[in-house]
């Protein structure tokens, strides 16, 4: 570098921030900014002329008390700034302050001697060169230096300031003192003091120093870092206001300047989407009214020779009308045509132009917590946690917040939430899934959708799981001779075994513990609980009556029972009415609550099978067809309606089947006794699952009720025992 150009840039380090002028004096304040003296205690005097205790650094606004004196002479001085100064002053020519220091004279330094340490004047400059020992020296003018020279003078040793020790370096450290000291100040004043070498004492502290340093560092990095973070954010934030502002001006400006194209242009888009819609309606209309066409002229083809019930007739047309029946019935069922969603979103109205939302939420750092629960049980509450969170991640609440949350069954049927704002950034969402099958999960946070959302939850049944059996085969208390029935009080939870061989009925707690029995004259066909706890039985005596008891044993009444000729299995309807099954005439009677009159009787069409056990369930009967192998299922007013089931061993599939129960997921349960298992359909007849294995075993299911703890209690007539499957959710 050049050398003037040196200096220039020396000139610049050792400028006073508030003269702006080479420092005099140099003084460093506590924040390592240094200033001249005279320019320190100047702006001392006029912050305490405006009342003011304290100064601000001029660099870096640190405050700092003003001294008492009014003056920071008592400041450390710049030992760097110091140098400089001295360096600077051999370039401007004010050699006044080096002097010579080989004579006493108090001659003006025109060279330095590198070596002796000495600023030489002219006259021992020459007496210098004249000696052998010091010829070799290396010398350097004053007013010719050169830039390594400018250099190698900052960093020369520093001499000690001790009278009469002048000549000496700095060359140790007092580690008692904690000064630097020359090899005389070592002898007189620091005498049995630990003494250090300069270098070595400053090495040591160089690393504490360096160690500070990249604390500093490391420290100025993060805020740095934090600037631009916070520049960034300060820029888009701007961005956004400008951005939003620009949206909403060019909103009104267009809806002033449009207002009634734009009316006339919206029209014509909501005529052309209902003209699109309403095609496809018109379309899915058609094929559904095709479809019920075909089934009313087959109806009115099939009914109308039912009507006139001509033998011929019926026999030479029944093939054609079962065919045509079946092929109508297993049909592909058109599909429905659902209409995309339509929204019109109003930005702005009459009485109110717009409005401005600002929230800390930011819907992109928005989470659900529990969302990876996506196996859940049916009918079985549920329930997860939106945290709303600001743009660094933060939980944050703002009353303001708008939280949408839908979830929808495979069906796209909503279901119902329940949304719990606790007001505190966390809202609890609660819901209970009533079917099977896949659900999906909408969520949305200020207009905009959850990260992850939507997602599918997998809802799965609940199922039953072996518990205990009580019972074996014989003629004591709680043994069993051809099991018939079962029933269970919804009162108590008393578990009622009807056996035909002893010819009793005997009851026990929910637990399998004996109670008490009702010894009988006849055999007990089937047995039922009414509402009230009464115990409804059907016994087969010289005439076949219902019997009623009261759980204790005691017969309240006998219940007539002329409408019924060979009855196989009563149960209860809800309402209290009485539904039997007949074999005379393969037909299943409701009869009223007290059994005096009749109230339906039907049977299915082309069955020549008997039904055994007949329930009533949500405005249909499920009727089990002992030899036809299959559940038939009626309206209400016991028109045939879809079988459930078919002969064979594959799942859907029954070998004899007989009991059937609706547990409280309104599932049916169906005693597939030839197949040794419970098999559980939906109402509408699918299949979900089976139970078999142990308890079935080389025996035969027959008949089924539910506890009030919804366990299944389940008879096994072969092996003479009762099994006990309690719900696993």
């Amino acid at each position: 570098m050049d050398v003037q150009q040196l200096f220039k840039n020396l000139k610049k380090e050792a400028e006073c921030p508030l003269c702006i002028e080479t420092v005099k004096n140099p003084k460093t304040l506590p924040c390592l900014h240094s200033f001249c003296l005279h320019c320190l205690d100047k702006l001392a005097n006029f912050e305490q002329r405006q009342l003011q205790t304290t100064i601000k650094c001029p660099v870096c606004q640190t405050s700092f008390q003003i001294p008492e004196t009014v003056t920071f002479e008592n400041l450390p001085s710049s030992f760097h700034l110091n140098r400089l100064v001295d360096v600077l002053a051999l370039e401007d020519g004010s050699v006044q302050s080096q002097k010579c220091n080989s004579c006493d004279e108090n001659n003006t330094a025109t060279c330095y001697c590198f070596v002796c340490q000495n600023f030489l004047c002219e006259s021992c400059f020459e007496a210098h060169q004249r000696l052998r020992a010091s010829r070799g020296h290396r010398n350097v003018l004053i007013d010719k230096l050169q830039a390594q020279d400018v250099q190698d003078l900052i960093h020369r040793p520093v001499m000690c300031s001790q009278q009469y020790h002048e000549d000496q370096p700095l060359e140790f450290y007092c580690e008692d003192c904690k000064v630097l000291i020359c090899l005389k100040c070592s002898l007189v004043k620091h005498n049995r003091h630990t003494m250090t070498e300069t270098q070595n004492a400053a090495q040591e502290q160089k690393m504490q120093m360096a160690d500070a340093v990249a604390k500093v560092k490391a420290e100025i990095f993060k805020y740095e870092n934090e600037i631009k973070k916070q520049t960034d954010l300060k820029n888009e934030n701007k961005i956004e206001v400008i951005y939003e502002e620009k949206k909403m001006t060019d909103t009104v400006e267009k809806l002033i300047r449009d207002l009634r194209e734009h009316k006339r242009k919206m029209k014509n888009k909501f005529r052309k989407i209902l003209k699109t819609q309403q095609k496809h309606h018109a379309t899915r209309l058609e094929n559904f009214e095709l479809v019920v066409t075909q089934l009313k002229s087959c109806l009115e083809r099939a009914q109308s020779i039912l009507e006139r019930n001509l033998s011929v007739e019926i026999l030479q047309t029944n093939h054609a009308i079962l065919g045509r029946c079946n092929e109508l019935l297993n049909a592909r069922k058109p599909d429905l045509y659902k209409s995309p969603n339509l929204h019109y979103l109003v930005e702005k109205k009459m009485d109110l132009m717009d409005r401005v939302f600002v929230t800390k939420t930011d819907p992109s750092k928005c989470l659900a917590e529990g969302q990876d629960n996506k196996e859940v049980k049916e009918r079985k509450e549920t329930y997860f946690v939106i945290v709303t969170k600001d743009s660094e991640g933060l939980q944050c609440y703002q009353q303001e917040d708008k939280i949408e949350v839908n979830i929808s069954t495979s069906e796209f049927d909503p279901l119902k939430t329940d949304i719990k704002d606790t007001k505190d950034g966390k809202y609890t969402v609660t819901y209970t899934p009533q079917c099977s099958g896949q659900h999906r999960v909408d969520i949305v946070v200020n207009g905009e959708q959850l990260i992850g959302s939507p997602w599918i939850v997998q809802v799965h049944q609940p199922h039953y799981q072996f518990a205990f059996q009580f019972g074996s085969k014989g003629k004591g208390r709680g043994e069993f001779n051809d099991i018939v029935d079962i029933g269970v009080s919804a009162k108590t939870g008393t578990i009622a075994v009807a056996e035909c061989g002893n010819q009793r009925i005997q009851l026990f707690s929910s637990e399998g513990k004996f109670r008490s029995e009702i010894s009988l004259d006849g055999e007990p066909f089937s047995v039922e609980f009414t509402g009230s706890g009464n115990l409804l039985t059907l016994v087969l005596e010289s005439d076949i009556k219902l019997r009623l008891f009261s759980e204790k044993g005691q017969l309240i009444k006998h219940i007539n029972d002329k409408h019924i000729d060979e009855p196989q299995h009563l149960s209860l309807a809800r309402d209290g009415r009485i539904i039997m099954t007949d074999s005379s005439d393969n037909k299943i009677k409701v009869l009223s609550p007290d059994g005096n009159d009749l109230l339906q009787s039907f049977s299915a069409p082309h069955c020549d099978r008997y039904p055994v056990c007949a329930i009533h369930h949500q405005d249909k009967f499920f009727v089990s067809y002992f030899s036809a192998n299959c559940v038939k299922v009626f309206d209400k007013t016991g028109v045939y309606l879809y079988d459930i089931g078919c002969e064979g061993s594959n799942d859907g599939q029954f070998n004899y089947p007989r009991g059937l129960v609706i547990d409280k997921y309104n599932r049916l349960i169906a005693c597939d006794a030839g197949n040794q298992r419970l098999q559980i359909f939906t109402l509408n007849g699918k299949f979900l699952s089976k139970i078999e294995g142990h308890s079935f075993e080389n025996g035969s299911p027959s008949y089924v009720a539910i506890n009030n703890d919804d366990s299944l209690i389940v008879t096994d007539s072969v092996n003479g025992r009762i099994s006990v499957l309690g719900m696993k959710t």
